[in-house]
């Protein structure tokens, strides 16, 4: 792909932290006396912005209440630290050639601009990144407002670019502004939820993902 911009998902696509994020959910739920919901509804809300998560979780839920979550939540989430060893394999490999081959690497995510900033420094993945966007500075997926900005930060068009996520919201995301993506199925989404947006590719492997890159 002659892009100039690679610009990935963090959680599900570059790190292993989804069974993370459904506990965190599920406990703080069962913490203020929420309904306990299947692990599947917990998973599938990842990559939304939280309070989106929530409200889609828990229809009709009030302020108050997402405050109440969003705080028991990241109570539990933060209980523990991104490690250099939750980073999926071969990742830091792909990010550090694309570097060398002369493009960009970027991040957008639902998640917050604390939480990104703590497991970019306990990862070890920071230094990979010209720019990162989060839900709660911006917009939540799949509202393309994060990749928006990232292009005009890199001065490039959607074209030039590709969005790398595990999930459909990512995938949406990027369909919206007009710009590739690649779906990978080690996160949330499989093969035909990501495919339903017209990837140009949907990756089993972080070795077709370097394929689909030509790196």
């Amino acid at each position: 792909m002659a892009i100039k911009v690679a610009i990935f998902d963090w959680d599900g696509t570059l790190v292993d932290s989804v069974e993370h994020i459904a506990d965190s959910l599920h406990g703080a739920a069962s913490e203020l006396g929420f309904p306990a919901l299947d692990r599947d509804a917990y998973r599938n809300i990842i990559g939304l912005g939280i309070e989106e998560a929530l409200e889609s979780l828990y229809p009709g839920i009030t302020p108050d209440a997402i405050a109440a979550l969003r705080e028991s939540y990241g109570r539990h989430f933060f209980t523990k630290s991104t490690t250099p060893q939750n980073v999926f394999k071969g990742m830091v490999e792909v990010l550090a050639d694309l570097k060398i081959d002369g493009r960009h690497c970027a991040v957008a995510t639902g998640k917050s601009r604390r939480g990104l900033d703590q497991a970019l420094v306990s990862s070890g993945l920071a230094e990979h990144f010209t720019l990162t966007r989060c839900a709660d500075e911006t917009r939540s997926k799949p509202d393309p407002a994060m990749l928006a900005e990232i292009l005009e930060f890199h001065s490039v068009k959607p074209w030039e670019a590709v969005m790398i996520g595990d999930t459909v919201y990512d995938m949406d995301m990027a369909q919206r502004i007009g710009m590739p993506a690649i779906g990978v199925q080690w996160g949330v989404h499989g093969l035909e939820a990501l495919g339903r947006f017209s990837p140009v590719a949907v990756v089993e492997s972080v070795a077709d993902l370097r394929v689909a890159l030509e790196i």
